[in-house]
């Protein structure tokens, strides 16, 4: 069986406050405050929240890291909006081009356009390069023929664990081949788990990648967090 989904660990008992409450086309998607922090929560299953981060700006970090020398101005396709960590790491990047966001829950997007994560996002989403996509993200991959120079992915908690069963076949042969699909020669692609995973490592070189890489955040307790970076063959 996949392990449980992780909740993090809290230095405090403070109980967290309902802000919203949507009933959304893949299920329950809530917004909390817990003391000076948000929190996003879907189907039950904590995703993430505003408390440290460090590990979705290495998602951006670690993608343009890896890709090729001299290339200027590469595209960027965040999946998953979030809790904008991601994004305001990007938007705060000049190196970048066009950073285009898909995010399929509406509410998502609303809690940063009009509600308390807009501190955070704010300024990456006034950005004149950032355009956000409300849609799902592996229709986005499947729809066109577009492609980017990094895709940074995190619209869950990673391979061995899902949100909800559409998310699985990000991970499989399907998904991989339609994000191999649309990265240009030398692309790179970037996905955050909350916990490395060798069997999506070899996952990822079974589709074609090269340069299969993991990266890990140390946490107060438990597992690490991960990035996971591959390479399309130029």
């Amino acid at each position: 069986m996949p392990p449980s989904p992780p909740w993090p660990d809290r230095a405090d008992d403070t109980a967290p406050v309902v802000l919203d409450r949507r009933e959304g086309p893949y299920g329950e998607v809530v917004l909390r405050r817990r003391g000076a922090h948000h929190e996003i929560i879907a189907n039950g299953c904590f995703l993430m929240d505003t408390a440290d981060g460090r590990s979705e700006r290495l998602l951006i970090d670690a993608a343009l890291g890896a890709l090729p020398p001299g290339r200027t101005a590469p595209s960027l396709l965040i999946g998953g909006l979030g809790v904008g960590f991601s994004l305001a790491r990007a938007a705060a990047e000049p190196r970048w081009g066009r950073i285009t966001v898909v995010e399929r829950e509406e509410a998502v997007i609303d809690w940063h356009r009009a509600g308390p994560l807009g501190a955070i996002s704010a300024a990456a989403l006034a950005d004149p390069r950032t355009r956000v996509l409300p849609m799902d993200l592996l229709a986005h991959l499947r729809a066109g023929p577009d492609r980017y120079d990094a895709l940074c992915l995190d619209i869950d908690n990673g391979p061995d664990w899902t949100v909800t069963e559409d998310n699985d076949s990000l991970y499989g042969p399907s998904g991989l081949a339609a994000c191999r699909a649309r990265l240009a020669p030398g692309g790179v692609l970037a996905i955050w788990s909350a916990r490395p995973s060798a069997a999506f490592e070899e996952a990822l070189r079974d589709a074609g990648f090269i340069e299969v890489r993991t990266e890990e955040i140390t946490v107060a307790r438990g597992v690490p967090d991960a990035v996971h970076l591959a390479v399309r063959p130029a």
